[in-house]
């Protein structure tokens, strides 16, 4: 008998008031990143009805207007209007940034290799190493379901948020708003996709249009265009704006933090999570840096064909150079170990801070683009975690 199962996966649009925090945080990032690329930063931002609040630490040499960046992206995403409650113009804009902690500081910039090389100050201050700065833990996937080797459901989800976002800006329906969220269950037999069982679409709309309307506009160009047929029947369940009402959205009506999407920007709930998010920290702080090459080395798994579907783990101390932990799980996929794997990938990729940093070449401002819309499988820009270059070096490292 066929096994059966079930994965749900969600997007939201910019207009959503946490994504509206990220797209802050990586927009300062980046502008920091176009003139000194060796900044630390760690920003925060929260909002609220007519309020923006940045905190977080960061230091570096160069200054950038944090008030018209911030305005700068409010105004992108579409709050341009007061009758919205959020207004890029009129919002109020808070900024309590400090500089990074000088203990932190040093165990990012001065690094141990183990354990036992764990000295005083003054030991460890000629270290050139580059440290994690933090700990924790990092998770990358990749699966053979998708052409993007991403699960399904998030892919969908984010397609259908993204094309949801386009017909506003595109002035389709004059009464679209910024906030929307999208979600996609899919149905499994045996770990292959067979039926999309079910669509949630809600969007802020404005006060002059009903529900009917809202719900046929959007089967029709949205969810109808953009979701496989062979996957889509009379039978899929379709929920469109189910609170009945969302005239009021975005930063007026719910607070939003950096941070709070992280299973939306990973794989929509498919593996574990760390727990780390991503927008505003510069490529020192792990929690970024190993999750995007625990990605990378996922996808070149896949796509050199060793196994069809493989889940990596990464641990890391902070002020420490190495990883405290490379786990391969392939789901019983693959023709080897998941052991030997490990092994595999532990000679091809330098997982270090420095060698996932300069490896991915990421110490330049790419990072805005990813702060909506997931940081995996896109196909509408280049990044680097993205790339399968290393299909050939991990064939080798397994004979």
């Amino acid at each position: 008998m066929a096994r059966r199962s079930f994965l749900t996966s969600e997007s939201v649009t910019e207009g959503h008031p946490d994504k509206v925090c990220d797209q802050i945080a990586d927009a300062i990032l980046d502008k920091i990143y176009e003139q000194d690329n060796q900044a630390r930063v760690a920003c925060e931002v929260c909002v609220s009805t007519g309020l923006v609040v940045l905190l977080g630490e960061i230091t570096t040499k160069c200054y950038v207007d944090f008030n018209q960046i911030t305005r700068d992206v409010i105004d992108r995403i579409g709050y341009n209007h007061p009758e919205l409650g959020f207004e890029a113009k009129n919002v109020a804009i808070i900024t309590a940034i400090k500089e990074q902690s000088p203990d932190i500081s040093f165990g990012v910039s001065h690094a141990i290799n183990s354990c036992e090389t764990v000295g005083s100050v003054d030991e460890r201050k000629d270290s050139k190493l580059t440290g994690a700065g933090d700990q924790g833990m990092m998770f990358g996937y990749a699966s053979d379901e998708t052409a993007e080797l991403m699960p399904l459901p998030i892919v969908l989800a984010h397609k259908l948020a993204r094309k949801l976002a386009a017909l506003r800006h595109d002035g389709v329906y004059s009464w679209l708003r910024p906030d929307g969220k999208t979600q996609v269950t899919v149905e499994y037999e045996d770990d292959k996709p067979v039926h999309i069982h079910s669509i949630v679409v809600s969007t802020q709309h404005s006060e002059d249009v009903d529900l009917v309307t809202i719900r046929k506009s959007l089967i029709t160009s949205l969810i109808e265009p953009n979701l496989p047929a062979e996957l889509f029947d009379d039978k899929t369940e379709i929920y469109i704006n189910p609170s009945g009402r969302f005239v009021l959205g975005g930063p007026a009506g719910d607070s939003g933090l950096t941070g709070r999407k992280i299973i939306v920007d990973t794989y929509g709930g498919v593996i574990s999570h760390g727990g780390g998010s991503f927008s505003g920290k510069d490529p020192t702080k792990v929690d970024r840096s190993a999750a995007y090459v625990a990605r990378y080395i996922a996808k070149n798994i896949v796509e050199a064909k060793l196994a069809k579907r493989v889940e990596v783990r990464l641990a890391y101390a902070i002020g420490l150079a190495h990883p405290l932990d490379v786990t391969i799980n392939s789901y019983g996929t693959s023709k080897y170990s998941d052991e030997a794997l490990s092994a595999a990938v532990q000679k091809v990729f330098d997982l270090t801070p420095d060698g996932i940093i300069n490896g991915l070449n990421l110490r330049r401002p790419i990072y805005s683009q990813t702060s909506c819309y997931g940081a995996f499988g896109r196909t509408d820009n280049s990044l680097p975690w993205e790339v399968c270059d290393k299909v050939s070096a991990l064939q080798a490292a397994l004979q």
